[in-house]
C-alpha cells in the first residue's frame, strides 16, 4: 500500500506522516486491496477553531474510489475522524457487494425511459448560460450500472461518470430530487 500525505498551509512533519501511515494501515486489515492511498491535510484560517483543520483521505482499491473528509480544531482529531468515517464507508461498501444488487440495477433500468424529460426539466430550469471556470480529466473505468450506483453512493457524488460495456459508451448515473436513480446513455444521431 503507498501512501502519500500531503499538506497545504500547514507544514507535513515527519511524525504527522507516520501518524497518518499508522492509521491507515489499519484500514487494510478490513479492505486488503487497497492499492494507493492520498491524504491531504489543510488548514483554514477560518473564525471558527472548531474546522480550523481538515483531513481529506482518498483510497484507490481495485478501481473503486473511497474518500473522506473532515474538519476540526486539531489536525490529528481530524486525521481520527476522517479514517473512521472511511471505516465505516468499508464497511457499507462490503456489505453492498454481498447483498442484492438486482435493486439499484432494477430503479436505473426504470429511470432510463424517463430519461429525455429530466434532461428537459434541467434545461428549462437553466435561464442563463453559466461560464466553464473549471475542466478536468479523469480515466473512466469500465463497470457495470450496480458498480457505477456503488461508487456514486460511496463517494457521496449525485453523478458518475462510467464506461458501460454493454452498450460500449460512456454512460452518466445520477440522482434523481425524488430518491430514484437515472441513467443517462449517449447516442449519436
Amino acid at each position: 500500500m503507498k501512501v502519500m500525505v500531503n499538506g497545504r498551509n500547514i507544514e507535513v512533519t515527519d511524525y504527522m506522516r507516520e501518524y497518518v501511515t499508522k492509521k491507515v494501515g489499519r484500514l487494510e486489515r478490513y479492505l486488503p486491496q487497497i492499492g494507493e492511498v492520498r491524504a491531504d491535510l489543510n488548514q483554514n484560517m477560518t473564525r471558527s477553531a472548531d474546522d480550523r483543520f481538515t483531513a481529506q483521505i482518498t483510497i484507490w482499491a481495485n478501481g473503486q474510489i473511497l474518500r473522506a473528509e473532515e474538519s476540526t480544531s486539531d489536525i490529528f482529531a481530524s486525521v481520527d475522524a476522517t479514517v473512521d468515517k472511511i471505516s465505516s464507508q468499508i464497511r457499507r461498501f462490503k456489505g453492498r457487494r454481498f447483498d442484492n444488487k438486482r435493486r439499484a440495477a432494477h430503479a436505473a433500468t426504470r429511470e432510463v425511459e424517463m430519461v429525455e424529460t429530466a434532461v428537459a426539466e434541467q434545461v428549462e430550469a437553466e435561464e442563463e448560460p453559466g461560464y466553464i471556470i473549471r475542466r478536468k480529466q479523469f480515466l473512466v473505468e469500465p463497470m457495470e450500472e450496480e458498480e457505477a450506483l456503488e461508487q456514486m453512493e460511496l463517494l457521496g457524488h449525485d453523478f458518475f461518470v462510467f464506461y458501460n460495456p454493454h452498450t460500449s459508451s460512456v454512460n452518466v448515473i445520477y440522482r434523481r430530487k425524488d430518491g430514484n436513480y437515472g441513467l443517462l446513455i449517449p447516442a449519436i444521431s
